[in-house]
């Protein structure tokens, strides 16, 4: 005796194929339907990052970065420049974090190994011009109106 899915009654005995087949197709959308959701579970476990998963694992490299370059005894500046896509106030927030750190546990910094490569410097010649100006400049470059009168 084949008992179809949903009724009590076999068939033959009061049942007929068109209940058959849509009790069939009714347990086929159900099978289907958990099989999907089954899947769509395990979507964390297939590599797939929603945005906040994202946002959270940038700014934890942000961190990390300004941490290191704490340790590394680069200015912030410095450490701004060298990493220009990650997110300023993570990169500040793991380079103050690391600054505490390593006051309170008297840890000196390591010196960088590897020179500054692609970290555009500042012209000297730009900033030793501000430093040596005339004395009759003086007045422009502190922001003296020149004229007296108007």
């Amino acid at each position: 005796m084949i008992f179809p899915v949903g009724s009590l009654a076999p068939i033959g005995e009061g049942g007929t194929i068109t209940q058959l087949v849509a009790d069939m197709r009714r347990f086929q959308v159900l099978a289907f339907t958990v099989i999907v959701a089954g899947l769509l579970v395990g979507c964390d476990q297939l590599g797939i990052d929603t945005p906040e998963k994202v946002a959270q694992r940038k700014g934890a490299e942000a961190k990390a970065v300004g941490a290191a370059c704490r340790h590394a005894m680069r200015a912030i500046e410095d450490c701004y420049l060298l990493n220009p896509k990650a997110d300023k106030s993570a990169v500040f927030e793991g380079w103050r974090e690391m600054d505490e750190y390593m006051r309170e546990n008297k840890i000196e910094g390591v010196a960088p190994v590897v020179p500054r490569t692609g970290v555009p410097l500042k012209p000297p010649a730009k900033a030793a011009a501000s430093d040596a100006l005339p004395e009759d400049d003086v007045g422009v470059a502190s922001g003296a109106k020149q004229g007296g009168g108007e």
